[in-house]
């Protein structure tokens, strides 16, 4: 089984004002039984990983969960090369995750791999107080073709 897993294109939104953020581009490529989508392609920003290693770190026991790069407030060099850094640790960090077995069974890492829901509607998923299940959010997300869309966009 082959899990390829790439977090690239990064993109600053809202550039200029005091909200503004980095998102990533994640693209996943497997032939993995344990996804329902075998690719897919989500934007996805920092603060998103953050929760994320949060709640696999709350699932998986004593499992050690990989760790993310640092969030900093006061960096030195340029922009470009502090974007480029992190989304180089954001990438090796989701490459760890998705070779452990113990985090590939938590369903808030396929939403958020492979939809492209908000936070508080993953939450709501995995509680079953969403209008769909796991399953039908993600292949809802694939059969809209959004990944594809993006994935097409970006080569245009």
């Amino acid at each position: 089984e082959v899990t390829t897993v790439r977090v690239q294109d990064p993109r600053v939104q809202n550039e200029g004002s005091w909200n503004s953020y980095v998102d990533y581009k994640i693209f996943l490529h497997t032939n993995s039984k344990a996804f329902t989508a075998k690719t897919s392609c989500v934007r996805r920003r920092y603060r998103e990983f953050v929760w994320l290693k949060r709640q696999l770190q709350k699932n998986a026991g004593l499992v050690p969960v990989p760790e993310l790069p640092g969030k900093s407030t006061f960096f030195v060099g340029s922009t470009d090369e502090f974007i480029e850094k992190r989304r180089q640790g954001l990438q090796q960090f989701l490459e760890k995750v998705v070779q452990n077995v113990v985090l590939l069974s938590d369903s808030r890492l396929h939403l958020f791999l492979q939809s492209q829901l908000s936070v508080p509607e993953i939450e709501a998923c995995v509680q079953g107080q969403g209008p769909q299940t796991v399953t039908e959010a993600i292949l809802h997300y694939a059969m809209s073709n959004c990944g594809w869309a993006q994935e097409e966009e970006s080569r245009s």
